[in-house]
């Protein structure tokens, strides 16, 4: 690792950028969090009797970790007290600079990509595979091998990768069946039959045939072309989606249905509720839906239209007949011990202890009986108990039983019947058919968070242009000089190497 000098120094003038290749960025909010205090507390000395408190520092909430029933469940289980504070909702990376330059006694920290990636380089953060190797039985069992390259920087551990509930598809485009069987038209399985289907709709309804926002640019379409996901490995380097000849033909594609009014003329300003209101208003007939907007849109719909059917289109079928999807399978939060901790072997056995199989399970989805039940061999939630209790549990998490997550964290989606239908639908769909983003396991590279945002947004509004006419389809050449000039060539370049050490 690169050695830094004057930590603090640097520390106090760091500037985080919002890294798109993992993590989550904290949401915003009027209200202030708790007040839990900014000072250390004295620092403690442990006996035989008492273990010391943890102090702990989370992304920011609008609650007070300390009376959420899993902070109490946390204290019960693992026998540690801890004291939970939080970053700020504006303002968060500067905050957590400054306590960290403070030498604030924190001992552990659930952090950001970007976060993680300017701590650890900057040496505030402590490296964890000796206290792993002493301490950490149900952390190593728990985490999957292929998890702690995302976490792993010059070939040391610096955090507790935590990868959230597995690789899941969110979307699927879903149709009007009540209209397709009006038309006499059958559910399309490739893009030749989704254009019959668009025009014959236009033709005949003089609605909107497919409707969708800025942001759902990409998807089902755009795989049918093998455009997936952000990276695609090419004889085996690393291609960006922007770099893609098949780009060229997924927008050519798009363009067609634009210019023929097949697509929404709308889609470049609609947001995501708009065309939502569009799909649920007998305005449009296609519509990309994601599973966690299902019920609420289904139910608007009914509202409106009580005799409407949705069918759900399962995922295209490219020109070799195939059918393909994209997923990313990004570390969400990094568990982090940082070197100004004084009780740094206590941290990690109080992370241990945590992912201790039961006690994980009753962490991620209560007490059975109290907060869920098993039927079928799968978890419900017991409403509205398990909601009172366990609203606001996954920032309490700390890495995740990468096996048994997936399938507890399910228990989430029974809480309606429609949302858990389209949510095992789509991934019923996707069975056999996932294709990872290559650059999922990759740890924080610093030429690609600092330029996959800013890159991400180039690339989304040119193509915008490029689908709508705006801007001719023979200029994409023109715009992919811009792009790697503005850091493309150089994120490819560290993309590409860092996946040649792994290969």
């Amino acid at each position: 690792m690169r050695k830094k000098s004057a930590i603090l120094a640097i520390l106090l003038g760091l500037s985080l950028a919002i890294s798109g290749c993992g993590g989550s960025t904290t949401p915003k909010a009027d209200p202030q969090p708790p007040d839990t205090g900014t000072k250390a507390p004295p620092a403690e000395t442990k006996t035989d009797d008492a273990k010391p408190k943890i102090r702990m520092i989370m992304q920011y909430g609008v609650f007070d970790p300390s009376k959420e029933f899993t902070s109490q469940l946390i204290t019960e289980k693992t026998g540690y007290e801890v004291q939970y504070e939080m970053l700020p909702a504006e303002n968060a990376d500067e905050k957590l600079n400054l306590l960290v330059a403070n030498k604030e006694n924190f001992d552990v920290m659930k952090l950001n990509s970007a976060q993680f990636y300017s701590l650890a380089t900057a040496g505030a953060l402590e490296p964890i595979d000796e206290l792993l190797e002493a301490y950490g039985t149900n952390i190593n069992k728990a985490i999957k091998p292929a998890s702690w390259g995302s976490a792993t920087i010059d070939g040391k551990k610096y955090a507790i990768p935590e990868v959230g509930s597995g690789v899941a598809v969110g979307e699927e485009l879903v149709v009007r069946q009540d209209w397709l069987d009006e038309l006499g038209l059958s559910v399309p399985t490739n893009t030749d039959e989704l254009y019959t289907v668009l025009k014959t709709i236009k033709e005949k309804k003089n609605i909107i045939p497919m409707t969708g926002s800025k942001d759902s640019i990409y998807g089902d379409i755009a795989t049918t072309f093998g455009v997936l996901t952000d990276w695609k490995d090419v004889d085996g380097k690393l291609v960006h989606r922007a770099e893609l000849p098949e780009m060229k033909e997924f927008i050519a594609y798009m363009n067609k249905l634009y210019t023929e009014g097949l697509l929404d003329t709308e889609m470049p300003i609609n947001t995501a509720q708009k065309a939502i209101e569009k799909f649920t208003s007998n305005k449009a007939a296609v519509y990309k839906l994601a599973w966690w907007n299902a019920g609420s849109t289904i139910a608007a719909l009914e509202k409106n239209s009580p005799d409407a059917k949705v069918s759900i289109i399962p995922y295209l079928k490219g020109k070799d007949g195939k059918a393909v999807v994209g997923a990313t399978a990004n570390t969400s939060w990094f568990i982090a011990i940082p070197k100004a901790s004084k009780n740094k072997e206590e941290a990690m056995k109080f992370l241990d202890a945590k992912l201790e199989p039961d006690t994980f399970r009753e962490l991620a989805i209560g007490k059975e009986g109290v907060h869920h039940e098993v039927k079928d061999g799968k978890y419900y939630p017991i409403l509205p108990k398990f909601n009172e209790d366990l609203g606001n549990g996954s920032g309490f998490l700390t890495g995740v039983d990468e096996e048994m997550y997936p399938t507890y964290w399910q228990a989430r989606v029974r809480k309606d019947p429609v949302l858990q239908m389209y949510f095992e639908t789509f991934q019923k769909n996707a069975e056999g058919i996932i294709v990872v983003d290559p650059m999922s396991p990759a740890p924080p590279i610093e030429a690609v968070s600092k330029n996959t945002l800013k890159l991400r947004t180039l690339l989304d509004d040119n193509v915008l242009k490029f689908i709508t006419g705006s801007e001719p389809l023979e200029n994409y050449d023109k715009f992919l000089e811009q792009w790697r000039a503005e850091g493309g060539a150089d994120m490819v370049k560290a993309a590409n190497e860092w996946y040649q050490t792994v290969k």
